[in-house]
């Protein structure tokens, strides 16, 4: 007999049970199609996470310590002078920029309308583009600004959607309080999940209407030049700060500098973690689906055994009743495998179409061809694995004893 005749006739067994073969497959479809879309989700949530976090690679974070700590040195303050020793190419050649913050609290209020208590950040001109927020509408100040303490501000879209209905077209030119300054909103940000509640204004005019602090900064944010150069330039931070501190002992220092990159690492990591840790539970159902097709292969040759008799009989080799039930198996488990993906990846691409507008910031599923192509490998496996020894079962049995059967 040879394979395509096995074939025909391990279909006919098949559609003989059609209603028995389509619940035996269920487990597999089930399975496949939860290995697909969880994988999906994961990598959707990976790739969000790498666009809105990857242009933050190059940063290194600044900030004094709060205070004494075992080990740790007293603390003391970031300084104007302690960011024009960062900004010194000769000192810091892997540095690209450097940003001082100063940052509180202030109530915003509009004139006959609402009130807003939130963060005040002041800062440089190219803040916005450190920390990669876009703009809605409007602009950002330029370092014009900043010099001559200009009373202008960019809001954030909580304050926006309290004192201005969520209008930010409207909220761009009208004025607005800040503790007792008169300030000009000349733009507003894109929300980022984290820090919408801010408003930011020029460094010089927080310092003198807002904040005081003198020549103090709360932090500082620094730029490498790339990816590559982080680890060289942070050296160089911790080095000018610690000579400009008199810092001689790592474990008294009074300020941490902190690369985001290697959060950003294990951040990446834990998510891969979890991708795979999901699928591996989806993966589950596929074990689940395999001994479902086992036991059905099972009854199945319990119910034929009379057939297997008649033809080991009239000379049916061992490998021929093997490999029919085998067919059988593994067509049940593949067809259940192709059914998963289809179900898998529909509800994939329908979840990227929809989740996004659906559920702001939610990540937009992300099919693999690797997830695919191993869901599916796997379900021919457990069609292999479970049909076996069924198969097997059925290959030694005896013809006397077959055909005896009741």
């Amino acid at each position: 007999m040879n394979l395509l005749e096995s074939a025909r006739i391990a279909l006919r067994g098949l559609r003989a049970n059609r209603l028995r073969s389509a619940l035996t497959t269920l487990g597999i479809v089930i399975g496949v199609a939860a290995v697909i879309i969880l994988v999906a989700l994961g990598n959707g949530l990976q790739a969000g996470f790498s666009e809105s976090f990857g242009a933050l690679a190059t940063q290194i974070t600044v900030s004094p310590t709060t205070g004494s700590v075992p080990g740790g040195g007293t603390a003391e303050d970031l300084t104007d002078a302690d960011v024009s020793a960062l900004s010194d190419s000769t000192q810091a050649p892997d540095v690209a920029t450097v940003t001082p913050i100063v940052s509180g609290t202030a109530l915003l209020q509009v004139v006959g309308g609402g009130q807003f208590r939130g963060p005040i950040t002041g800062t440089t001109a190219d803040f916005l583009d450190l920390t990669n927020r876009d703009l809605v509408v409007g602009s950002s100040f330029d370092e014009a600004q900043v010099r001559s303490k200009a009373k202008v501000v960019v809001l954030g879209p909580n304050p926006v959607a309290e004192l201005f209905g969520g209008n930010a077209g409207a909220a761009v030119g009208q004025e607005i309080r800040l503790g007792r300054s008169t300030f000009r909103i000349i733009g507003v940000v894109e929300s980022d999940g984290q820090q919408d509640d801010v408003a930011i204004i020029p460094l010089g005019a927080a310092r003198s209407y807002l904040l005081g602090g003198g020549d103090t900064v709360n932090s500082i944010i620094i730029k490498a030049s790339s990816t590559e150069a982080v680890p060289a330039a942070l050296d160089q931070v911790t080095q000018i700060l610690s000579e400009r501190h008199g810092i001689t002992d790592p474990a008294e220092r009074d300020f941490d500098a902190q690369a985001l990159q290697s959060l950003i690492d294990e951040a990446t990591q834990f998510i891969t973690f979890l991708t795979l840790f999901t699928g591996a539970v989806a993966a589950i159902s596929l074990i689940v689906g395999g001994i479902g097709v086992a036991n059905i292969m099972l009854v199945t040759v319990t119910e034929r055994t009379r057939e297997i008799g008649i033809r080991k009989a009239i000379g049916a080799k061992r490998s021929a009743i093997l490999q029919q039930f085998l067919i059988e198996s593994t067509f049940l488990a593949g067809l259940g495998g192709l059914v998963g993906i289809g179900i898998g990846v529909g509800i994939s691409a329908a979840g990227a179409a929809v989740l996004p507008d659906a559920i702001p910031n939610f990540p937009a599923p992300v099919v693999s061809a690797s997830s695919v192509v191993l869901s599916f490998g796997i379900s021919l496996l457990i069609g292999l694995v479970a049909g076996g020894y069924p198969a097997n079962r059925a290959a030694r049995m005896r013809p006397i004893e077959a055909l005896r059967f009741q």
